[in-house]
């Protein structure tokens, strides 16, 4: 038996920290269901919350603009009404209203739509681009009265804004809830708990912040939900990167309690970005249909990182190595390879391309007569991979991950249709030295990629004595200007005053602005610095600004 609802002098609100897959509208209803009716029998719950657009997933994007997608959500939220009994249901979904389209929570209770809220703030920036399908509400915090105790309601990026807290004790609320589908970047944690601080001093009420879980396309939502007093001491935070249903118990006097959860340390660097990639490899190869994964070895860091990635996520079953060697791959590139496939338990297969770049070049032997061998003939080697690699994955279902990282993709140090070729690129937004970082973490945890591999100059090997310096400049120089100058915005002239050498960064930022149409065509990829490629950079790909001039 459960308690009567707010017995004892408090209430106990159950946080569902879950993944919610966009567009499954009637899966997401049945996890709702499911998931309130065991808050209320396991944690005796009276409250249980639900994410931000929990209903639709997060972020449905132009899913908004059906007017199918409506019609779904109204009746998912009457199934939830009429199948959830005994628990009040604080529940995230997209509402129309007469034309207008909003950010929504609604308070369930024994079938009756106790009340509902409108999101106030929309974000609309970074990833965020929600004034495209929302309007705003113009309604303080939504509350409800559950025994003793008063709650008010907000989502997402009202709290970043000033004013939800006073509104919250303005409306006489016991507890502030906050819905939200907050992505992932590095250091992201410490900054929400900053924001929540700031609205507990603000309003004095405490707050439930619940978060989402789970990887959508290029976002990752680490969930991390938060228990914050209105003195501003967290009593409990989530797990990263995992789902979680917790217990806290809110009395009437403000005081939280936790019932069923923990204050989960938040996690270093390096451990918080790789979680990040594992999930979001984990969730997109699986959410999209795919049998598994397949990429190419090559025995450099950035392959080795992947493939430790892939299996981390998927399962060395579920994960294919392919080794591709030509006559200027190194005898150790092989062996450092087969050293890694071996220590993860990888199915490893070697092909040969020297038949295939022969062919190609053989057919384009006339239309090449008399021309020099340039970088063309070093493309022909990775496009002759990338076929390879994608007819394994057309034939076995598995999709391919492309290896490249960051730093290459800022300066366009990859072949399209070659080395870029694949459904997925792990790596696209994690610059060369926290690769380096990252492998060095993992091989904590269990040395799976071979020491030499980490140690030894990054090569892409399509010619002899091939060094990636030959062509870029060193790494810690080259990630230092793109985080300037990709991620802060700042100008060539201000990174010259901060000690870059001047020819280096217009050369570096000439790179970045021209390799604009191979990023267009490139894998979507895990976002985890403050700013990837992708929807939160659109620069135009014909464009005669050159702010080095």
């Amino acid at each position: 038996m459960t308690a009567a609802p707010g017995s004892g002098g408090r209430v106990r609100f159950a946080l569902a920290q879950l993944d919610f897959p966009v567009g499954d509208i009637d899966g997401n209803a049945a996890r709702v269901i499911a998931t309130a009716n065991r808050a209320r029998t396991e944690l005796g719950a009276d409250v249980v919350v639900f994410p931000e657009l929990a209903l639709t997933g997060y972020p449905p994007e132009d899913l908004l603009l059906r007017p199918e997608l409506y019609r779904r959500v109204e009746a998912a939220l009457a199934q939830v009404a009429a199948a959830v009994r005994g628990i009040d249901v604080i529940l995230g979904y997209p509402a129309s209203d007469g034309g207008r389209r909003y950010n929504s929570a609604v308070v369930l209770r024994d079938g009756v739509r106790l009340t509902q809220y409108r999101k106030q703030h929309l974000p609309n920036y970074g990833v965020f681009d929600e004034k495209r399908y929302f309007c705003s509400g113009e309604s303080p915090v939504a509350t409800f009265t559950h025994g003793p105790i008063r709650i008010a309601i907000s989502i997402c990026e009202d709290i970043w804004e000033p004013g939800t807290g006073a509104q919250a004790r303005a409306a006489g609320a016991g507890v502030l809830v906050n819905l939200n589908a907050s992505p992932y970047h590095l250091g992201k944690c410490r900054e929400r708990q900053a924001v929540l601080r700031r609205n507990v001093d603000e309003g004095g009420v405490p707050i439930l912040y619940l978060n989402v879980v789970g990887g959508q396309d290029e976002l990752v939502f680490d969930g991390a939900s938060m228990a914050m007093t209105g003195g501003g001491e967290i009593v409990y935070r989530g797990p990263h990167f995992e789902p979680q249903l917790a217990a806290i118990d809110v009395g009437p006097d403000g005081a939280l309690s936790v019932h069923a959860g923990a204050v989960a340390p938040i996690p270093g660097d390096e451990e918080s970005v790789y979680g990040a990639l594992v999930l979001g490899v984990r969730d997109y190869v699986r959410k999209n249909g795919f049998n598994g994964a397949v990429l190419g070895l090559s025995g450099g860091i950035d392959s080795a990182l992947t493939l430790t990635i892939a299996v981390d996520a998927l399962g060395a079953d579920q994960v294919e190595a392919v080794l591709m060697p030509s006559r200027y791959t190194a005898a150790m590139s092989v062996e450092d390879a087969r050293l890694e496939a071996t220590a993860l338990g990888v199915a490893c297969h070697v092909i040969s391309i020297e038949g295939t770049v022969a062919a190609f070049n053989a057919a384009l032997a006339p239309l090449f007569a008399g021309l020099a061998n340039d970088v063309t003939e070093e493309n022909i080697q990775a496009r002759c991979r990338g076929v390879l690699l994608m007819a394994i994955s057309n034939k076995k279902g598995r999709i391919v991950l492309a290896t490249g990282n960051k730093s290459e993709m800022s300066v366009g140090y990859a072949t399209l249709y070659g080395d870029m070729a694949g459904g997925f690129a792990p790596l696209k937004d994690v610059p060369k030295m926290l690769v380096y970082r990252l492998a060095a973490w993992r091989n904590t945890r269990g040395a799976v990629i071979p020491r030499r591999v980490i140690d030894r100059a990054p090569s892409a090997e399509l010619r002899a004595d091939q060094r990636d310096e030959d062509t870029l400049p060193p790494y810690p120089v080259l990630d230092a200007i793109l985080e300037r100058y990709i991620e802060h915005d700042q100008t060539p002239a201000q990174i010259v005053a901060a000690g870059f050498a001047p020819d280096v960064v217009a050369r570096v930022a000439r790179m970045v602005d021209r390799a604009e149409y191979k990023r267009r065509q490139a894998a979507p990829g895990v976002r985890v610095t403050r700013r990837a490629f992708g929807r939160e950079r659109r620069f135009p790909i014909t464009s005669g600004h050159d702010e080095t001039r």
